[in-house]
């Protein structure tokens, strides 16, 4: 009598089970590639433009670069030391555009590319736009001057040192200076007029402290910031040029702390702090996002009713 020999299937072997891991990690990574791709390449939509936005791995710049990317502009993140929350916002965009691409959305999500540059060194912002042309391809059709330090928040002017006092001025003046300059050089109408230069617009973060006088050197560095607004909006609009200024009130970011935030509270109609998000929305529309063409010179401000 004949005897049959069933076989069994054995268990997958660890080996086996591995491989399987590493298989769908891998189809993982390539739809995602292939979506980006797909979205790069079929989108019936460029980018609106090129914004660089100084300070851009957290607070009010992280907010703006979210924002700008969503509706449609590349941006370049600017930072100095934070590397890890710049590449953070990168990779946030980084997956709205791949939900965008899979959902077939034709909505253009802008890129994001982290730069590392210490704005209140020349060189550096020299070479932040040299980087900037180089990774997009292209100059920059905006520039959000948001990079700042508060500086120490209680002064005794007998005893404020220079060191200090440069410190502060260098990033929160001097570094937006140096971004305006390079900006002009490269976008002007004039200035860059054989490479077909059709100009932009610029947006400085300013603050309610120019108005109170506190902090101190935060203060003035913000009085100065807007000094310089006001008299390049006499002269940039010959090169195509727009510039104009927000001016938060008190903002949930790490530069406050809950304390400041509960002294003022009292003093604000609106009866809290505004988010980093709400002062983006301001800084887009001055970009020229849904309006703000034709603003240039002007500052707003965004405190919740507070002076």
């Amino acid at each position: 009598m004949a005897t049959t020999v069933r076989w069994r299937r054995p268990f997958p072997s660890l080996a086996v089970s591995l491989v399987l891991v590493l298989l769908l990690h891998f189809l993982e990574s390539t739809r995602a590639s292939f979506a980006l791709l797909q979205m790069s390449s079929s989108s019936p939509k460029a980018a609106k433009g090129l914004v660089v936005v100084t300070g851009g791995s957290r607070g009010i710049g992280a907010a703006t670069c979210k924002l700008l990317a969503s509706r449609g502009y590349d941006v370049a993140v600017n930072y100095q030391s934070g590397e890890g929350e710049a590449r953070g916002v990168c990779d946030y965009i980084d997956a709205v555009r791949v939900e965008h691409a899979e959902s077939s959305s034709w909505e253009y999500v802008g890129r994001a590319i982290p730069i590392k540059a210490d704005v209140s060194i020349e060189g550096d912002v020299e070479r932040l736009f040299d980087s900037v042309e180089s990774q997009f391809g292209r100059p920059p059709t905006g520039l959000v001057n948001n990079a700042g330090i508060l500086g120490p928040r209680e002064v005794d002017v007998t005893e404020l040192s220079k060191v200090a006092l440069d410190s502060v001025m260098a990033t929160n003046v001097y570094g937006p200076f140096y971004c305006c300059r390079e900006f002009v050089k490269r976008v002007g109408t004039k200035k860059a007029k054989e490479k077909g230069a059709k100009g932009g617009a610029i947006v400085n973060v300013s603050s309610g402290s120019a108005y109170t006088g506190r902090p101190l050197l935060y203060a003035m560095s913000k009085g100065a910031l807007d000094s310089m607004m006001a008299g390049l909006s006499q002269t940039l609009p010959s090169e195509g040029i727009r510039i104009n200024a927000v001016a938060p009130g008190v903002t949930e970011t790490d530069m406050v702390t809950p304390q400041m935030i509960d002294n003022v509270i009292p003093l604000i109609p609106m009866g809290r702090a505004g988010k980093p998000e709400e002062i983006a929305e301001v800084i887009a529309f001055l970009l020229g996002d849904g309006g703000g063409g034709y603003c240039c010179g002007a500052k707003i401000r965004a405190a919740g009713g507070r002076p």
